[in-house]
């Protein structure tokens, strides 16, 4: 439903009975927005910041939660704007990298997170590690899971992100199909070249920002590796009636090489210089 011009909110209903995810939803409105997240475990408890990706929502974490909680912390999941049940821009051109980061942000500050740790996934790592970046006396830990921060200032920046422009301009519309093909190929070779993963990377940033209903599931299936159940299908597809919800996952692909320079500033400035834990882990 559209709440305001050109900014769409998921009807509950959409969101009933899902399998596996008995959680109860919050909200914080933030710069125009409703912002959804899940607070589990005491109030007082040393909290943890769970950041999904793209194209996925806080469900993603559904088993992870109650293993958190059982140890006795505080949960913390929001869905970034765009995804599971925050708002959503109608316009792929409302969204932006930075406004990602400081949605989050003002989320952490408003919700007081302190000495916490932070996981995140894909993008949940590329806007994540900015916000710990930015504000890093609230987090005591990363946890960082088959995702990084992409930096790169000065002109071997700039040449990258118009390089990103112009193989999607190249490639023009990708179809699933084509896009499933490539991803087959890639993910499936014992070890793949970082060319393989560059062209398999390619076709899908042009497939997303081309698309105009992206098959969530069969994305996530496709890249995750697995068989989605039929519960778990309606849950990923749950936050998108139609294709005009989805403008959010479809351009997210392309903005990652629009923020290289202040990346790289706060890698410099921060993570180069940081000592407290940090742990890194990739797998297929």
């Amino acid at each position: 439903d559209e709440v305001s011009p050109g900014i769409l909110r998921t009807p509950d209903d959409r969101f009933e009975n899902l399998e596996d995810f008995p959680f109860q939803p919050n909200y914080m409105d933030i710069q125009g927005l409703r912002i959804h997240y899940l607070d589990e475990g005491p109030r007082d408890a040393a909290p943890i910041l769970l950041l999904h990706g793209e194209p996925t929502w806080s469900y993603l974490f559904r088993k992870m939660i109650p293993v958190f909680t059982a140890a006795g912390h505080r949960v913390i999941v929001p869905d970034m704007v765009g995804f599971g049940r925050s708002d959503k821009f109608i316009s792929k051109y409302d969204y932006s990298y930075q406004h990602h980061i400081d949605v989050m942000k003002e989320l952490v500050s408003r919700l007081d997170l302190k000495e916490a740790t932070f996981f995140g996934q894909d993008w949940g790592g590329l806007v994540g590690l900015r916000v710990v970046a930015e504000m890093p006396d609230r987090f005591a830990r990363v946890v960082v899971s088959n995702t990084g921060m992409v930096a790169r200032g000065g002109f071997p920046g700039w040449l990258f992100k118009n390089f990103v422009k112009f193989i999607v301009w190249w490639n023009g519309p990708v179809t699933f199909e084509e896009l499933k093909a490539a991803a087959d190929q890639t993910l499936e070779l014992e070890e793949p070249s970082p060319l393989d993963g560059a062209r398999m990377f390619s076709k899908w940033i042009s497939h997303s920002y081309y698309a105009e209903d992206m098959d969530v599931a069969a994305i996530i299936s496709t890249f995750g590796r697995i068989d989605l159940s039929e519960a778990e299908i309606r849950a990923y597809n749950a936050p998108y009636p139609s294709g005009e919800y989805k403008a959010g996952a479809h351009v997210f692909p392309y903005l990652i090489p629009t923020q290289l320079a202040e990346n790289e500033e706060y890698w410099v400035n921060v993570y180069e210089k940081w000592d407290k834990p940090f742990l890194v882990a990739f797998g297929g």
